[in-house]
């Protein structure tokens, strides 16, 4: 048996899980870690046009060879292990590669059932999501977000992927689920802004206890706020 001590929790870094509309600026996060050369965006949507004005290192995930390729290289390699931060845009998306290719398994000569190929992706991806998760940096992984309604009538928004039970399960494997959405200010002006806390609209969550429930986009100063509170901790 390995014993850890709580005291250390966050010194593997910030696991996030982000989500919000198409069009909202969460591939921009990337560019908001405060230290470029050691960040690294894995993009399976092909969506980095926000981010050309900025040198960030970035690789495709088409595969789940390519997957497989970042996970050896961001651990058995010097510059891969020099990293800091890993974000991965989007997890929704890799879902639909690797729902794909369970579709195309064969078993005694004819595909999969469809709701064997569902199954079968739900496994895998919570097994990918943990591998990543659990790096030794801060990684923050993208969602695509999803809008029903509940049996009262209220809209109802949280991270979307092939498969409800996948999506239902995203949450419960992160210490930090964060929306991103339009906030008005007290002039009428709208903010992108990240939502910490749950309401009756947004799925959301701080297990850090460091950040106010509305913060700006920027992933710096997220963390800054999460590592303080660590050492005021340890001081006291």
């Amino acid at each position: 048996m390995k014993l850890t001590s709580t005291k250390d929790a966050a010194t593997n870094g910030i696991k996030a899980l982000v989500y919000g509309l198409s069009g909202i600026g969460k591939t921009s996060l990337a560019a908001t870690t405060g230290n470029l050369p050691a960040t690294i965006i894995a993009s399976a949507e092909n969506g980095l046009l926000s981010l050309r004005g900025f040198d960030i290192d970035a690789t495709t995930i088409e595969t789940l060879d390519d997957l497989a390729a970042l996970w050896k290289w961001l651990t058995n390699t010097p510059e891969g292990r020099s990293k800091e931060w890993l974000i991965i845009d989007s997890i929704s998306e890799i879902a639909e590669v690797v729902l794909s290719s369970q579709k195309k398994v064969e078993i005694n000569g004819k595909l999969v059932d469809p709701r064997q190929a569902y199954g079968a992706m739900q496994e895998k991806m919570i097994d990918i999501i943990r591998a990543f998760r659990d790096l030794p940096l801060n990684v923050v992984m993208i969602a695509k977000c999803e809008k029903a309604q509940d049996e009262n009538g209220r809209l109802l928004n949280y991270p979307s992927t092939p498969g409800n039970k996948l999506g239902q399960a995203l949450p419960y494997m992160f210490d930090e689920v964060w929306a991103m959405r339009i906030q008005k200010d007290a002039h009428g002006f709208e903010h992108r802004v990240i939502q910490t806390q749950p309401d009756y609209n947004w799925t959301a969550k701080d297990r850090s206890g460091a950040l106010e429930a509305l913060e700006a986009p920027n992933l710096a100063d997220i963390l800054a706020k999460i590592n303080a509170t660590q050492t005021q901790t340890e001081t006291e």
